[in-house]
């Protein structure tokens, strides 16, 4: 099992978002970068874990967990003319853009803050990307160890 980082605004879509859909599971849509399409369409897999991050807001940080309930397949969106995630280079054919679909497992008992987590930046979270300057990716990869570590921060 692998772990990820996978970032939303919850203005936008959030962990109340998430709680809501039906059997709380939703399809992770929109992602419109090439790096993280590649780990949406090449390695995500059912079982795999991630931490549901809240970002562009007051308080950025770490929300929830959820699984992995669907491995990546193309995006539909980037193909309806009406949607904002709509890619008109986009083909059927051949698919520009993936999603996964994602299930939430649980909401953390409290927000784990970006702030809190670059304090561990040098030591325990050292080389954890989202803690990197001028990473901007709405998908990360997450080691073992940092995962276990952000989850005894709870």
């Amino acid at each position: 099992m692998q772990h990820w980082l996978m970032k939303t605004e919850p203005s936008t879509f959030g962990v109340e978002h998430l709680a809501a859909a039906p059997r709380r599971t939703t399809a992770w849509d929109g992602v419109r970068n090439f790096q993280a399409r590649n780990m949406l369409r090449d390695e995500m897999r059912r079982g795999d874990e991630a931490f549901l991050y809240h970002s562009s807001t007051e308080v950025p940080g770490v929300v929830a967990i959820m699984r992995i309930v669907k491995e990546g397949y193309p995006d539909p969106t980037a193909f309806d003319r009406k949607h904002h995630h709509y890619d008109p280079d986009s083909d059927r054919a051949d698919p520009r853009w993936f999603m996964v679909d994602v299930q939430l497992k649980r909401r953390l008992a409290r927000t784990i803050t970006l702030e809190e987590l670059r304090a561990h930046a040098r030591k325990e979270l050292a080389g954890m990307l989202l803690l990197r300057p001028g990473n901007r990716l709405s998908i990360t990869p997450v080691s073992e160890a940092h995962w276990k570590f952000i989850l005894s921060l709870e």
